[in-house]
């Protein structure tokens, strides 16, 4: 199965092609740039240097989230749009499981971790080697996050673009923890495209985001309700 994947859920933003679990191209970029201004470009571009078309595809993969809620929404509506447009299926992944896939190889515990900002990362545990699920996705605090792990009796492994800071609030607490290597370390499009091959594939009107919780707009909009 070949497959295009779309990551923009942070501030880096990739496309990749795999085909039957193997990673045949990837372009990534980590910039200043919006992602409405550059992930499709990004995807025309690989396409066309892989000497490949939508028609090539037997379907799309994208990371629905959790993440930035603009950068989500984008991923979203560019999967959509290109499967609409190719007559293609398309598969919406969890953004942390995606990025697990990073360390599938690890001995221990792997933990991807997003800025969520207010003291809060996005986050999910899985088992190194299977990445057997052990939480659901989450939005927790960072001081809960600690007490979880410290109660382990397994190595832990940071991935995400939330990986720093939590490493450096465990280092506080006295939890230890081991980060990945940078070139893994932020989310990635061969990621989603790792975490797809489990399907499902369906069609785009199924496709929807995962936020966790409310935008900033809409926490605001509720405290101007209450106040009335």
């Amino acid at each position: 199965m070949k497959l295009l994947a779309i990551e923009s859920s942070a501030k880096a933003a990739s496309c990749a092609i795999a085909e039957d679990g193997d990673l045949l191209a990837q372009y990534w970029q980590k910039s200043a740039l919006t992602h409405s201004r550059t992930l499709l470009a990004m995807t025309e571009h690989l396409l066309a240097d892989m000497d490949l078309t939508m028609g090539d595809m037997d379907g799309i993969a994208v990371a629905k989230g959790p993440g930035s809620f603009t950068g989500v929404r984008i991923g979203v509506a560019a999967a959509k749009g290109l499967a609409w447009g190719a007559g293609k299926p398309v598969c919406g992944v969890s953004t942390l499981k995606a990025m697990a896939h990073h360390l599938r190889d690890r001995d221990g515990v792997v933990c991807p971790v997003m800025d969520a900002r207010r003291s809060q990362v996005y986050n999910a545990l899985f088992e190194g080697g299977t990445l057997k699920r052990l939480t659901p996705d989450r939005a927790i605090a960072l001081d809960e996050l600690a007490e979880e792990l410290r109660t382990l009796q397994k190595p832990v492994y940071l991935v995400g673009d939330g990986a720093i800071i939590t490493f450096a609030f465990l280092e506080k607490a006295g939890v230890k923890a081991s980060l990945a290597p940078e070139p893994m370390l932020f989310q990635s499009a061969w990621g989603v495209a790792m975490a797809a091959a489990e399907g499902p594939f369906g069609p785009p009107d199924d496709l929807q985001p995962a936020y966790l919780r409310l935008s900033q707009a809409e926490r605001e909009r509720l405290q101007r309700e209450k106040k009335k």
